[in-house]
C-alpha cells in the first residue's frame, strides 16, 4: 500500500482551454472519488469561456476522514494553486471547482485558506467535518466577499441537504457570498443550470479583469 502521507506528491496535472502562461483567468477542477482528472475537465467544455485555463490534478482516491490522506490531498491542491499563481494569475482571478469528493476537498482547502478568490463552486459536496464540527481554523482569515456556489440534490445518496446548509452557513461566517441551490430529485450529478452558473461566474471574472 502506498504511503498516504506522500501519495499526492508530484501528481499529474491535466489542462484544457488556454495555456496557463497565456490565460488571464484559471479554473482549478477537482474530480470525484471514482472519476479521473481528464474526465472532469470535460466540464470545461460546458463552460467554454475563451482565455481561461482549466487545470485538474489527478487526486488519488481515498477516504475523507483519513487525516493522512486528507492532508496529502489538500497539500496537492495547494501546489496547484501555487502553480497557477506562479504563472501570473492571482487568487482573485482563480476559481476553485469540484464535484463530489473533489468539491469536499476544494471547499475544505478554501476554508483553511480563505482569501478573495475569483469564485468557489462545490457540486454535490460539503466541508469535511469531524462529526458536525468543522476541521478548519475559524480564525484563519476571510473570503472577503468571494462568491461561492453550492449545488446539490435533495435526494443525493452521498450528501445530505443539512450538511450543505451547514457548509453554506460556515462559509458565510468566513466572509463568503454564498448561493445555495437544492435541486429536487436530481441525484448525484451536475445539471445544466449548474453549468450555466459556472459559466456566468467565470465570465464575470474575465470581464472584471478586462475592465481594469
Amino acid at each position: 500500500m502506498a504511503d498516504q502521507s506522500t501519495m499526492h506528491q508530484s501528481v499529474p496535472v491535466y489542462g484544457f482551454g488556454a495555456p496557463l502562461e497565456e490565460a488571464t483567468v484559471a479554473v482549478i477542477v477537482i474530480h470525484g472519488r471514482a472519476g479521473p482528472a481528464p474526465d472532469i475537465l470535460a466540464l470545461a467544455q460546458e463552460i467554454d469561456v475563451p482565455g481561461v485555463a482549466n487545470v485538474g490534478p489527478a487526486i488519488a482516491p481515498g477516504v475523507l476522514n483519513d487525516e493522512l490522506w486528507l492532508s496529502s490531498a489538500l497539500a496537492a491542491v495547494g501546489e496547484v494553486v501555487d502553480m497557477v499563481s506562479s504563472a501570473g494569475i492571482p487568487r482573485e482571478r482563480t476559481l476553485l471547482l469540484g464535484f463530489s469528493q473533489g468539491a469536499c476537498l476544494l471547499l475544505e482547502y478554501a476554508a483553511r485558506n480563505p482569501r478573495r478568490y475569483g469564485g468557489v463552486i462545490g457540486f454535490s459536496g460539503t466541508l469535511v467535518e469531524n462529526g458536525d464540527k468543522p476541521r478548519y481554523n475559524r480564525d484563519s482569515g476571510s473570503f472577503d466577499g468571494t462568491p461561492v456556489f453550492l449545488g446539490c440534490s435533495d435526494d443525493d445518496p452521498h450528501v445530505s441537504e443539512s450538511r450543505v446548509q451547514r457548509t453554506a452557513g460556515l462559509l458565510t461566517g468566513l466572509g463568503a457570498e454564498v448561493t445555495m441551490r437544492i435541486y429536487p430529485g436530481m441525484g448525484h450529478t451536475i445539471n445544466p443550470h449548474e453549468y450555466e452558473v459556472v459559466r456566468n461566474m467565470v465570465t464575470t471574472v474575465v470581464a472584471g479583469h478586462r475592465g481594469t
